[in-house]
């Protein structure tokens, strides 16, 4: 048995929507106006341990639309996954959970903010790939107060 024990275990036990919201602050007056609004996007991952080899790994996306200076939309939302991770070494345990998990989660991120702000009465914003793995060594040189590797 104990050789069954020191299998590696990567399993999904869950994805879902942890949160979302879309807020149209300036309409309906907003709507009628013409313009190429600016779209700006922000994402973040975060990673939570829920019990011995459980943990929860969110990303979250914050997309905000404005028309010359006001508001056209903003809207948040939060997806994340449960995943059960044991049995691997320390030492590739923070790249599983900064690269391979938001690599699984990010992909309905997308689907929601899409299909979210179609039904608010926009044309969808669909969220560029991500390259997690640049984004991780980015956030790893940054915290190791480094500079990025070339």
């Amino acid at each position: 048995m104990s050789d069954e024990q020191a299998q590696p275990v990567f399993q999904i036990q869950r994805v879902y929507l942890k949160d979302l919201s879309l807020e149209q602050p300036n309409s309906p007056q907003i709507l009628i106006e013409q313009g190429q609004p600016a779209v700006e996007v922000n994402l973040g991952v975060e990673v939570q341990p829920v019990a011995e080899g459980i943990y929860e790994v969110a990303v979250t996306a914050t997309v905000t639309t404005k028309l010359t200076d006001r508001t056209l939309f903003l809207c948040e939302a939060k997806q994340a996954g449960i995943f059960e991770i044991r049995n691997i070494p320390d030492d590739q345990m923070q790249p599983i959970l900064g690269i391979a998990c938001p690599g699984i989660v990010y992909p309905y991120l997308r689907a929601v903010v899409a299909d979210v702000i179609t039904r608010g009465g926009f044309p969808p914003v669909h969220l560029a790939e991500v390259n997690f793995q640049a984004m991780f060594e980015a956030q790893q040189a940054q915290q190791q107060g480094g500079q990025l590797p070339n």
